[in-house]
């Protein structure tokens, strides 16, 4: 079969579709395969928070790599718009910190770290946490509360739409519904990609297919601890005007500015199940209105669940597949796939180009133990 781009990627999330970007806007013919469709498995289902990072957050390759996103995403939001016309939402809403009953001593210390970091922070009296959010008004019960004002939010539906629209203008040839089940691999390097309608050839192969990496990878000897972590979000309409994004642990209320409410997020081992589930939409409406009961009036306007891929680590898989030249993986980015993907786009990008990544990769290797 004739090569008809330089590189395929394989998995139409926000990883690689801003992989995909990346490469395009460098010169780079690029074509992109999705077993479903583009933009709809956990980077659509997510809630699009954006935590910021302090210029002295450490100099972990994970905390560089989070660091550099955050400075990119308000570029990439312009740029997006100014080529596509489409609005990806991104705004510098700030967030509340709320600390989870018998949980005090565990968001004092993160409030440590975001001093230490050189982040803008705040901790809050009942008073002034009212006047920054009042529909907080249960919430000002005397728990501990911090303010983040660099904290921002994206609307990731948007955003995939305004990604999968640049990418088109640029010649990224787009396909769903295509599943690579093999590789063709030669001396060393990976020729093809095997589909049920046929070989894809490339001169370089990029695997971000999320939850579903290792299925894959297994077909050439990696099974990585990818798996799949199921998070439930429940979005409410009307009802109140919170406008802050306020979290607690692992859960949290994100206000759109169109008066709707994301609440999410569960984490369950469900393996591939995608499906919702009454106990866990349940407690996320419970959690809604414990802390802004005006939200009682909201209608229910939707609930869902993703898949989104989780390490044992917590750290992702970025680099070259070990043993072949020309093949590479980005995936594994947990809850932190729309946050960290413009770094991981450059950053791989320039490890595909032949260019120094700019990133020490080392800890997030395919073979790492």
């Amino acid at each position: 079969m004739t090569q008809l781009a330089d590189c395929v990627i394989v998995g139409g999330g926000v990883i690689g579709l801003s992989l995909a970007y990346e490469l395009a806007r460098n010169g780079v013919r690029v074509r992109v395969v999705e077993r479903g469709l583009p933009g709809r498995e956990a980077s659509w289902a997510g809630a699009g928070i954006l935590p910021p990072v302090g210029p002295a957050g450490g100099n972990h390759p994970y905390q560089q790599l989070a660091r550099l996103s955050h400075e990119l995403h308000p570029g990439w939001a312009r740029q997006l718009r100014e080529e596509t016309g489409i609005d990806n939402g991104y705004l510098r809403s700030g967030a509340i910190y709320l600390a989870e009953p018998g949980g005090e001593s565990a968001l004092r210390e993160a409030v440590r770290d975001w001093h230490e970091e050189g982040l803008a922070t705040e901790v809050l009296d009942n008073r002034c946490l009212i006047e920054l959010e009042p529909e907080l008004t249960t919430a000002a019960d005397g728990r501990l509360a911090c303010w983040l004002p660099d904290e921002a939010q994206i609307r990731n539906p948007r955003h995939l739409k305004a990604l999968a629209a640049a990418c088109r203008l640029l010649g990224v040839e787009i396909e769903s519904g295509l599943a690579v089940e093999d590789f063709d691999v030669q001396a060393g390097r990976a020729v093809a990609l095997r589909t049920a309608s046929g070989r894809l050839v490339a001169g370089q192969f990029c695997i971000a297919t999320g939850a579903w990496t290792r299925t894959l990878l297994s077909r050439i000897g990696f099974e990585p601890a990818v798996k799949p972590v199921r998070g439930q979000i429940v979005l409410l309409s009307g009802g109140c005007g919170l406008r802050r994004i306020v979290n607690e642990g692992s859960r949290y209320l994100v206000p759109r500015g169109d008066g709707r409410v994301l609440v999410g997020s569960t984490e369950e081992d469900a393996g591939f199940d995608k499906r919702t589930t009454a106990e866990a939409v349940g407690s996320l409406i419970r959690f809604a209105l414990d802390l802004v009961p005006a939200l009682g009036g909201a209608q229910l306007e939707q609930c869902w669940a993703g898949l989104r891929p989780g390490t044992l680590d917590g750290l992702p898989y970025l680099g070259r597949v070990p043993g072949l030249d020309n093949a590479f993986v980005a995936a594994g980015h947990f809850r932190s796939g729309l946050r960290l993907s413009c770094a991981t786009a450059v950053v791989m990008g320039r490890l595909m180009r032949g260019e120094p990544p700019g990133i020490d990769l080392a800890p997030f290797r395919l073979d790492r133990g």
